[in-house]
């Protein structure tokens, strides 16, 4: 497979998966903004999302409409859901030849949807959750149409070390991001709210709850989030899937790469497989995170050399 074509089919899948995260988590902040009885802030939100400065975040402030739209709608923010979309479609099409028709519609679809009106309409004046929830129907139907249409060869590998690799970096920046909340407010570490919407925000809460029936605490959360390879949205569960798929594109055109890299995802699955909650808070967990991250960044950009050579 030409490494054009691969770096395309890689990067449109994280782009959906990124837009999926943003989008999943707008939606538990924004319900938290109308509900909460304690101060809110959209301070975390737009950290691991955009890269802006202190001064234009004071800009956008707590107004969760003005937030939802810079987010989502904004074509200056080069993170937006609809910028975000816009890429996925474009590398889309430029390997139409390389996945099915019926994605290809999928995504255009979707692509479409994002440009509507009616999201801004919707954002600014009615009921933002309606908008978002369309959105993220259609990165399910997307999902649904890769998973049903598309061929399991080389090119779906691709698709799927995209995929898990932004949704581990997402879980690490989301649970690092969270924990960190706790040293200017250690209150939060008994509030049964406050973890509530961080499993909301990855998909977890009706897991957690059939896991662990003792109520809510910050170990079990840790354990679930970073754990626990029955959770579609763990960062050991992302590494797994990392590897199965990674062993997919291994060929004797590429050996050497391939053992270079395999040796960094098989190292960082280790690490991770074999960590306990106790080791964890041993470390520290900001450091353990911080780790964890920097490796799976380091994955990125080996692949990016050495497959992806020409970006």
């Amino acid at each position: 497979m030409l490494s054009r074509v691969a770096s395309s089919l890689y990067w449109m899948s994280r782009y959906i998966e990124r837009s999926d995260g943003i989008l999943r988590m707008l939606k538990i902040n924004y319900a938290s903004s109308q509900d909460t009885v304690q101060e809110f802030t959209w301070e975390p939100v737009i950290r691991i999302f955009t890269g802006l400065q202190a001064e234009e975040k004071e800009a956008l402030g707590n107004d969760s409409r003005a937030v939802l739209k810079y987010m989502v709608l904004d074509k200056e923010n080069p993170n937006s859901v609809l910028n975000i979309i816009t890429q996925a479609r474009e590398n889309a099409r430029s390997v139409q030849e390389h996945i099915t028709k019926d994605l290809w519609q999928c995504l255009n679809e979707y692509y479409h949807v994002v440009r509507d009106p009616n999201l801004n309409f919707w954002i600014e004046k009615d009921d933002p959750i309606t908008a978002l929830d369309i959105l993220i129907k259609q990165g399910m139907l997307y999902y649904g149409t890769v998973e049903i249409t598309m061929e399991r060869g080389e090119g779906r590998a691709f698709m799927n070390i995209g995929h898990y690799l932004e949704r581990g970096i997402q879980s690490v920046d989301l649970l690092d991001t969270k924990f960190g909340s706790l040293d200017d407010n250690p209150d939060l570490l008994t509030d049964t709210t406050y973890w509530k919407h961080l499993l909301l925000s990855l998909g977890g809460y009706e897991i957690y709850l059939k896991t662990y029936r003792k109520g809510f605490e910050a170990e079990n959360v840790v354990e679930q989030v970073v754990l626990n390879n029955e959770f579609p949205r763990s960062v050991l569960y992302s590494v797994n899937h990392i590897q199965v798929y990674f062993e997919r594109i291994k060929s004797e055109n590429n050996i050497d790469n391939f053992r270079e890299l395999s040796f960094l995802i098989g190292r960082l699955q280790s690490s991770i497989k074999y960590s306990s909650v106790k080791t964890i808070k041993q470390d520290g967990l900001h450091e353990y995170l911080t780790r964890i991250r920097g490796e799976l960044f380091n994955i990125g950009n080996v692949l990016n050399q050495h497959y992806f050579a020409y970006s």
